[in-house]
């Protein structure tokens, strides 16, 4: 197998190994290397769906853009979404196979790296270059044994790694020399590069640190990646806020529950960079601000997450919204919530069991074991305005508020409900906000009035290209070409 791979690990989570990987894909596509993106194995409540009709994480669908490609199940084999924190959803190849606890899951693992290995034969086959990407920190030697998703890896492929810090959390040299010491000699010669990421300061203070661990270790630091202040990429899982100071008095006022179990927030995004919108995501025990427009989100655990909003006093603050004419808009589990029950008979997402919903629509949703996974077209029921998505959800609704759809796709099929008295807009697709034309409607719909347009899609063009030109500035595309050896 002539094909080159790279592995980038880190020596915690949110190091910078999405990036790095997201950023030389994007490099390499632009010399016009066939280069696709990997991680054996993820943990993340934020997904998308791939074009053969699969389920990965959402990392590896914007590292897939970063290659110029279509995003594909192989690309990441094996997702964990967790629904407690002792359980999670396996998802294998793009299927979900069901609920495993921590030690069951353990012992899975073995099992788990031959779907690992198929899915990267495959790749191999077809690409130039596979850039894997690691999960949390490879010094984590607790879950060393059957190891898929870091060393276990890249000694089964035989493929060199490079280890990236944040320098930004501090301690960057004892997270670096004391990740290597973790590994075992083998391991520790696999390593041939450190990557500091997020580096702001002076370079030529960092410089005599650099100097002596590189003579410690006998490994060259390739790059000190600089902080990009105002870097946008989407999400691999935590809920970013985009700070926006002075709201005009005419800002529309969005408001959403920051859930326990929040899934597929990258909803969002076109909010959160809209000049015109304040966005305010609420967590546990903060106030609930008044707002022109409420959005309950997805969820990866519904009737646990909506125990939650009752918790937190969201029920009688979204009666009283409405009360006032505000808008409210749920997206797939919060479309879920606004029906008058829930019902998980199998124990999909918990103990077998019924809830009653928030009774704003008069339908009801049932969870099934197969999940609808589809990528999607079609329009805005209010006024025919475009809309792109995807659905990723294992309920089934059924019921008379289902004849007032919220959007039509482009098979005829109708999705979600409207309230009568138009104040209700609950929909299963994910990215709602993501077409111009849809942004305007819905943020027309709840208020604002003179709607600037917002591109999110360009902007995510501009996010990946800018990181791209900063890893090519700092390592150099002919030398990363050469440590390839492509």
């Amino acid at each position: 197998m002539s094909v080159a791979t790279l592995m980038i690990q880190g020596t915690t989570s949110d190091a910078g190994k999405s990036t790095l990987v997201t950023g030389l894909g994007r490099i390499l596509q632009r010399q016009g290397i066939r280069v696709a993106p990997f991680k054996p194995q993820n943990m993340s409540l934020n997904s998308a769906v791939t074009t053969d009709g699969g389920e990965i994480g959402r990392a590896q669908a914007v590292q897939a853009r970063a290659c110029g490609l279509a995003p594909h199940s192989d690309m990441n084999p094996i997702l964990l979404k967790p629904n407690t924190d002792t359980g999670t959803q396996v998802i294998v190849q793009g299927r979900a196979i069901g609920e495993m606890n921590a030690r069951n899951y353990q012992n899975f693992k073995r099992q788990a790296m031959n779907y690992v290995l198929e899915s990267y034969q495959r790749l191999a086959r077809q690409y130039d270059v596979v850039l894997v990407e690691g999960a949390g920190s490879p010094a984590e030697i607790n879950l060393r044994s059957d190891d898929v998703a870091n060393m276990g890896f890249a000694e089964a492929v035989d493929c060199p790694v490079w280890l990236v810090a944040d320098i930004d959390r501090g301690g960057v040299f004892a997270q670096l020399v004391g990740t290597l010491e973790l590994l075992s000699p083998g391991e520790q010669a696999r390593v041939k590069a450190f990557v500091i990421n997020r580096f702001r300061g002076d370079l030529s203070l960092l410089r005599p640190g650099v100097e002596w661990m590189e003579q410690r270790t006998g490994k060259p630091v390739v790059g000190i990646m600089p902080y990009l202040h105002g870097l946008y990429l989407e999400a691999e899982d935590a809920v970013a806020e985009q700070a926006r100071a002075g709201h005009s008095g005419k800002s529309l006022q969005v408001v959403a529950p920051r859930y326990p179990r929040i899934s597929n927030h990258t909803d969002f995004d076109a909010l959160r960079f809209h000049s015109q919108v304040a966005l305010h995501q609420v967590g546990a025990g903060e106030s609930i601000p008044s707002a022109d427009l409420i959005i309950l989100p997805g969820s990866k655990s519904v009737r646990a997450d909506l125990a939650w909003l009752r918790a937190q006093g969201w029920e009688s603050a979204i009666l009283r919204h409405l009360r006032y004419g505000g808008k409210l808009i749920g997206i797939c589990g919060g479309l879920q919530m606004l029906g008058m029950h829930i019902h998980d008979p199998l124990g999909i997402e918990g103990l077998p069991g019924s809830c009653p919903g928030l009774g704003l629509l008069n339908f009801e949703t049932t969870l099934d074991a197969q999940k609808q996974l589809n990528i999607l077209t079609g329009t805005l029921a209010r006024d025919g305005s475009p809309i792109t998505g995807y659905e990723i959800h294992a309920g089934v609704s059924s019921g008379p508020a289902l004849t007032r759809p919220a959007c039509i796709f482009s098979n005829g099929q109708p999705d979600g409900a409207c309230s009568e008295d138009g104040q209700i807009i609950g929909s299963y697709v994910h990215g709602l906000f993501d077409t111009t034309e849809a942004c305007n409607s819905l943020l027309s719909w709840s208020g604002l009035s003179d709607t600037q347009a917002i591109d999110i899609d360009a902007a995510r063009e501009r996010g990946i290209d800018r990181l791209a030109d900063a890893i090519e500035t700092e390592i150099g595309a002919d030398r990363i070409r050469r440590m390839l050896k492509v």
